[in-house]
Parts: structure tokens; sequence; C-alpha cells
């Protein structure tokens, strides 16, 4: 997956004069405040540079992850046309181009961000090339969200990881309060971005939202560390994305995880694909979460006939009906 071509043109004019040797340090810092999940009152982009280097290094798997989460989102609710988006911890704005690229109906989006150099470079993007009317707000997703509008679609993307953990119940029940059809959060595939995307899962269910993605049951989660459930996407990067990480590969595989969940219902799924894949001559192995709350692998054959023909064309992380 790559980012949309006019965001990769808008990125690439903000990147075109800045020295490799910053971008490479503030990549460095950047990343490993993402991989230490550090809380220490900082943000991860309070600076010029740091944005820079996330346009760089993290926003095309950033929004690969949020574009896979919205598909899955739309499949189970086909019906859904957001006319109002609510982004709470919007950085540059990657779910908004997310959103806009597979709902180009979209009249409103508010995006809430406490870094002014994120919402400066944010509203550069954007410029002239979002058609829905665009409001940045400031503030801390932790403590601000009182006066803020509610939207047809709110999403926090790669937030809760950055939030100390004995605030995320308040925050996820005005975020909550804030959706009037459907929440969608993400959150790196690691096994803590899991356990927290539990947390919200449970805390939703009990407030009687209507999960759509990607479990296909509300019941408690059938998988036990060290085994956890997340999706990945193959991201491609760019020239400067490899030089900015000292990368050989022209790629790079993006883990996330992510829960979907509406005040409507959606037809219920049979079963979704928690893992890669095990393909051999005339079989396919896969496994799957299923209805009834059980994960576990089934092997189909060309002796299933249709099953089998529905089955090898299955990927990870997609649904079956």
């Amino acid at each position: 997956m790559e980012l949309p071509a006019t965001l990769r043109q808008a990125v690439d004019r903000i990147l075109e004069k800045v020295p490799l040797p910053d971008l490479k340090q503030a990549a460095k810092i950047l990343s490993d405040r993402y991989r230490a999940e550090l809380r220490d009152g900082r943000l991860h982009m309070a600076q010029d540079m740091a944005v820079k280097a996330y346009l760089t290094t993290r926003m095309p798997a950033t929004y690969a992850a949020v574009r896979a989460s919205l598909d899955a989102l739309a499949e189970a609710r086909p019906d859904f046309t957001p006319a109002t988006l609510l982004d709470v911890g919007a950085g540059p704005g990657t779910v908004l181009w997310a959103t806009s690229d597979l709902w180009p109906e979209l009249e409103l989006a508010t995006l809430f961000e406490a870094s002014a150099a994120v919402r400066k470079i944010g509203e550069t993007l954007a410029a002239g090339a979002i058609a829905a009317r665009t409001i940045w707000r400031a503030g801390d997703v932790t403590t601000d969200l009182a006066d803020l509008q509610p939207a047809d679609l709110v999403t926090c993307a790669y937030v809760l990881d950055e939030i100390v953990p004995a605030s995320l119940p308040k925050m996820v029940d005005r975020l909550w309060q804030l959706t009037t059809d459907t929440l969608l959060i993400v959150e790196p595939g690691t096994p803590a971005g899991w356990l927290r995307i539990l947390a919200v899962r449970q805390q939703l269910i009990a407030a009687g939202a209507h999960l759509l993605a990607p479990c296909p049951h509300e019941a408690p989660c059938p998988l036990n560390p060290p085994d956890w459930c997340h999706f990945s996407r193959r991201v491609a990067r760019s020239r400067l994305h490899r030089l900015a990480k000292d990368a050989e590969v022209p790629w790079e595989d993006e883990k996330f995880i992510y829960v979907a969940a509406s005040r409507q219902p959606a037809a219920s799924l049979a079963a979704r694909v928690i893992a890669p894949p095990k393909s051999g001559s005339g079989k396919v192995s896969l496994k799957l979460c299923e209805a009834d709350g059980s994960a576990d692998e089934k092997l189909f054959t060309k002796r299933d006939g249709d099953a089998f023909k529905v089955a090898r064309r299955l990927d990870w992380g997609d649904a079956l009906a």
C-alpha cells in the first residue's frame, strides 16, 4: 500500500530541502519513543523536525493500518457513509486522508491535536486537497474533550499507547459519548497494543456498543498470551524513507490492531482470518476467530469444493460472511 498520490506529492514538497542527517536523527528519536511507549509528559512530535520524520517514516505505515481498519468497518456496515468526522489525536491528518479517500462525500472533519507543529503541517498538507470542511482544534486528549461536537465517525489512531493507563477508561467513555454512529480505535499490533484494545472492547460492549470488526462475536477473546490478535499491511518505502532508516528493503510490514464499534448493529460474520494463511498443493489452513467465540485452525482441501475456493482467496484479516 502507498499514500494517495496527492498526499505523497504534498509530503515530498515539505521534505524537499530537509537535510538528511537531521532527518535521520529525528527519525531515530521518534522511533525510539514509539517503541518504548514513553509517557514522560512530552509530545512525540512537539518540534517541526519530529513531524517531518513522522511524514517520512511513519505516515505511510499509519495510513495503511488506518485504511485497512476503515475498509473492514465499511465492509461490516456497507450502508454507512459518514458526513462528519472527529479524529482525536489527529497528528498531521493521516486519518482524514484515509477517510476522505474511502468516503469522498465527507462534509466536515474536526481534527483534535495537541502539537502546534503537527497542526501547522497538517493544515498545509490538506489545503486545497481535501474537499471536506476541515477544522483543527488544539487540546489534550485526556482533559480537553468536553467541548467537542459529536460526529458520525469518531477515530483515535495510534494514540492510546501515549496515554497513562489510568486515564484511558474516562477518555474512551468520552469518545463513545461523542460518537453518533461509529467509533474506530487503532493501535500498534504489539501484545501491549492488543491488551489496550481488549480493554476498550470490553468497555464498549458494556456501554451497549455493537462490535463491527475485527471480532465476529462479543464473547471474551479466545486468545491467550503469548498469542495475541493483530493484522499486517505491507507498505512501500520511498527512497527518502529508506535513507532515513538506513534500510535496504523497499517495503516494511506494519502490524496493527483495531476495534470498530457502532450504535447500529451489523450483519453477523461467520469468522475472521487472524493469521497468515498456510497454503500447500490443493490445501489451505486458516486460523479463524469464529462467531461462537472460539479460535482455531481449519484445513480446507479441494474435497471441500466451494468452501475451498473461498478459503484459498482469503488473506490475513479478511472476513467470512
